[in-house]
């Protein structure tokens, strides 16, 4: 299935960094117990207006959680926040590498296609160790825009400089898989224990 294609994207969240189970980012399990604040206080810092200007560039993470710092008294601040957080999210599935690196050893081209910000995305690069494995990341936060609007895609294949006929989405969100496809990708929808099938799919197993 692989013959025709140039450039893996990889989504993120879900996909190549497999902290989702049930619906939930489970980093926040233990936040109310290590912070003293129930987790949804911080959710309503983050959602709305504000998280789509977060995930698109157009506001700092940093001052968002800084103002629910100030807000329920966390003296420590916003950057020990981000550092929980992103430690905490940080669940690179093993599966995961391995594919990348079969695909990279086979010629590939593969990339980050990610609705996230700057900051994260500079922690999976450096801390994560994403960034010398991957030919590119790209992120909303950085892009201005974020999937599934076609913009996100257009810039892919722009930047790339690979035809969509030629470009495989690897996504675990619906309205993303048939966002890519609108455009002529190719998709793999990816679900819970979809690995096998992927496998099959990308000549592996």
């Amino acid at each position: 299935m692989t013959q025709d294609l140039q450039l893996i994207a990889w989504d993120f969240d879900g996909v190549l960094n497999r902290n989702i189970v049930n619906g939930r980012f489970v980093w926040a399990d233990g936040f109310e117990a290590d912070f003293g604040h129930p987790f949804s206080s911080l959710q309503a810092y983050l959602s709305g207006d504000t998280f789509e200007a977060i995930v698109t560039g157009r506001r700092d993470l940093r001052d968002a959680v800084g103002a629910w710092t100030r807000d329920v008294g966390f003296a420590p601040g916003p950057d020990v926040v981000l550092d929980y957080w992103f430690a905490q999210d940080s669940l690179a599935d093993p599966d995961m590498w391995a594919r990348l690196d079969a695909m990279r050893a086979r010629g590939l081209r593969q990339v980050i296609a990610t609705n996230n910000e700057d900051r994260r995305c500079t922690y999976i690069e450096q801390e994560m160790g994403f960034g010398p494995r991957i030919d590119g990341m790209f992120s909303s936060g950085r892009m201005g825009v974020r999937k599934p609007d076609a913009g996100f895609f257009e810039i892919i294949e722009r930047e790339t400089g690979v035809p969509p006929s030629a470009i495989l989405l690897v996504d675990d969100t619906g309205e993303n898989i048939a966002a890519a496809r609108a455009r002529g990708w190719t998709t793999f929808h990816y679900t819970e224990n979809a690995g096998p099938d992927l496998d099959k799919w990308l000549d592996l197993d």
